[in-house]
């Protein structure tokens, strides 16, 4: 499995201690499969590159869990955003879809409390669908092998940003429309 990160450095020995506990996936190493994704993603900071590193994964004797957008990749997003424990730790690898208030901005509306599990599905499952892979533990991390990395010009990460705006406009909207209350 070819797989891409996009950062601030070149990251040839990944920390799956790095990220957030409380990340749709849990604590762990995020990549994406799609190279696209990655570059229409980049961020830029002010006087640091933007590399987007390639990297191979070989999954043959790792535990592997993919996820399709549904209700049982609903809850353990909901459950890991949420604090509770990882009902998955013994995965090496997690598979699935990006949540897409991750991407784009809802306005805290699907964790607020205010929406049924059924309407926040309903809201995550909308739009565009991008796959993550996540790697939990030091097996999987010992399984990916850097292959190079690439500096991603302001000029390529600002082009993107247009298209994502839009793309994320008519996510909004969707979301609007999925959220529109029918009077009797």
């Amino acid at each position: 499995m070819i797989l891409y990160h996009t950062g601030f450095s070149e990251i040839r020995f990944p920390d799956i201690r790095h990220g957030r506990k409380n990340a749709d996936f849990g604590q762990g190493f995020y990549l994406s499969a799609d190279p696209a994704f990655s570059r229409r993603w980049a961020g830029s900071r002010r006087g640091q590159d933007t590399y987007i590193n390639t990297y191979e994964l070989r999954t043959e004797r790792l535990a592997v869990k993919t996820f399709a957008r549904d209700r049982e990749w609903f809850e353990y997003i909901s459950a890991n955003r949420n604090g509770k424990e990882d009902t998955l730790s013994g995965c090496d690898v997690i598979v699935g879809p990006i949540a897409n208030d991750t991407i784009y901005d809802l306005f805290g509306i699907t964790t607020s409390g205010f929406l049924t599990a059924e309407q926040a599905l309903k809201l995550l499952s909308a739009g565009p669908e991008y796959t993550q892979v996540t790697l939990k533990t030091d097996r999987a991390a010992e399984a990916l092998r850097f292959l190079s990395s690439e500096i991603i010009s302001r000029e390529e990460i600002e082009g993107f940003r247009g298209a994502v705006k839009r793309e994320e406009e008519a996510y909004q909207e969707q979301a609007a429309r999925l959220m529109r209350v029918e009077d009797p």
